[in-house]
């Protein structure tokens, strides 16, 4: 693709990474039938390849955006199925971040939509804030269906209830069962910790048994996506920084071998972060140490293997591979042997490579898109017959449970309980989980 940029645009490091990623692009269209916009609404301004005609035409000329852009900017799940579909490797993931952080800093946003979009950044990114307004959502709830578009989203999203806090995210360490193998960081994430604790209890424990040293580094909690994805690199910035601060002390300390994510969307932002500070010369060499050994949790599970299940399993789990973790980090292989090899059936998803509409905040901002690609994904996993779902990113678990009856869960939740632990809350009603809770003798495993 021909660019025409000046040479003061070019000085920016940005606009240089745009223009080679532009350059790249040979309007194929390859990008086209794996697109969830364009599949689901056959416009081509809503296909990789046409944001990609209007991103370029938006950033050569600077300047505020139309609203035509905007629009078709905004409406892109970020999913990165086009980088796996593309023969000519365009970086889609970095071009359309410079993109909505070229919009958020020259474009004036109806003022509703500024309003929803700064309460989302400032909120999901703080635990205390984001369990408050869950909270008073709560009260809401039974309305959501009055209420219009973004707000009955909103409130549809929202928990029946709300777990209290964990001990699992409070800073300290989590020392191994038996001889200590390895030391590794986890990141409980931001919102994770709010919406499903249980998530990073089943992770600690699992690593636990496995010889794996766990700590939560103080001030390791946010990562950053939620914010840098909606183009707002300053808050981005600032809380990567303090989370990339965290563990460069663990590692120049008593040091680690891995820092393990558990929710695919965080850690396809952590592994770019030496991109994300490539420009600064205090972080980029951080960052670039904090990349080389961030890695999701079934991938580390996968490097260093796996304890042997203890209980009768031989569920149907549809494996549900969030976006983040087939088209961001590339990781296929790993989730589905480790549940195999908890003697757990793995049922292939028709259109895998399809979102279902979760992408950070978009089901909070696009609804009505996101519910549509909802319906289409329940539709594929319902079909598989599966007895459960399970998935490695948490906006997918509470997308995908919204339109389903079927249990959802993380999929460390089930190798944590295949191998001694705790039966997940959400099988406990399920006639295919029946049978105990968790192994006996596992109570006084974990406590060991």
């Amino acid at each position: 693709m021909q660019t025409n940029f000046t040479l003061t645009q070019l000085a920016n490091a940005d606009y240089r990474d745009s223009e080679a990623i532009l350059r790249k692009c040979v309007h194929c269209g390859f990008c086209t039938a794996t697109c969830p916009t364009y599949v689901l609404l056959g416009d081509e301004l809503d296909s990789p390849r046409g944001r990609i005609y209007q991103i370029k035409d938006m950033l050569e000329k600077g300047g505020p955006p139309t609203e035509h852009q905007v629009k078709h900017v905004d409406r892109c799940l970020s999913c990165l199925s086009c980088m796996t579909t593309c023969p000519s490797g365009v970086n889609y993931m970095h071009l359309v971040d410079h993109a909505r952080a070229h919009i958020e800093a020259t474009h004036a946003r109806p003022p509703a939509d500024r309003a929803i979009r700064d309460l989302l950044a400032r909120v999901l990114p703080n635990p205390r804030l984001f369990r408050l307004a869950l909270i008073a959502a709560w009260f809401g709830k039974p309305f959501a269906g009055l209420l219009p578009g973004r707000l009955g989203a909103l409130l549809a999203l929202a928990p029946k209830s709300v777990p209290g806090p964990s001990h699992s995210d409070r800073p300290g360490s989590h020392p191994a069962v038996g001889p200590r193998r390895k030391r590794a960081a986890l990141l409980v994430g931001c919102a994770q910790q709010v919406l499903a604790p249980q998530i990073n209890e089943a992770t600690i424990r699992l690593l636990n048994r496995q010889g794996v040293e766990v700590v939560v580094a103080k001030g390791a909690d946010c990562c950053g996506a939620l914010t840098h994805h909606m183009g707002k690199t300053d808050l981005s910035d600032a809380a990567a920084k303090k989370t990339i601060n965290a563990w460069i002390a663990e590692m120049d300390g008593e040091g680690l071998d891995a820092i393990i994510v558990n929710t695919s969307g965080c850690g396809t932002t952590v592994k770019d972060y030496a991109f994300q500070f490539r420009e600064d010369a205090e972080y980029a060499p951080k960052a670039l140490r904090v990349a080389a050994i961030a890695r999701d949790v079934t991938e580390f599970l996968a490097e260093i293997g796996l304890s042997a299940p203890v209980i009768e399993t031989g569920q149907a789990i549809a494996y549900h591979s969030a976006c983040s973790m087939q088209h961001g980090q590339r990781i296929k292989d790993p989730p589905r042997h480790l549940l195999r090899g908890a003697g757990f059936e793995v049922k292939e998803i028709p259109e895998a490579h399809i979102c279902c509409g979760s992408a950070g905040t978009y089901n909070m901002l696009q609804p009505e898109i996101a519910v549509q690609l909802r319906d289409r994904k329940v539709r594929n996993i319902e079909s598989t017959k599966a007895a459960a779902i399970a998935a490695g990113n948490l906006g997918c678990i509470t997308q995908i449970a919204t339109g389903t009856g079927l249990p959802v869960v993380h999929t460390v939740e089930l190798l944590d309980w295949a191998t001694g632990g705790p039966k997940p809350d959400a099988l406990r009603d399920s006639p295919a989980f029946a049978g105990p809770a968790q192994a006996p003798g596992a109570a006084v495993r974990a406590a060991e």
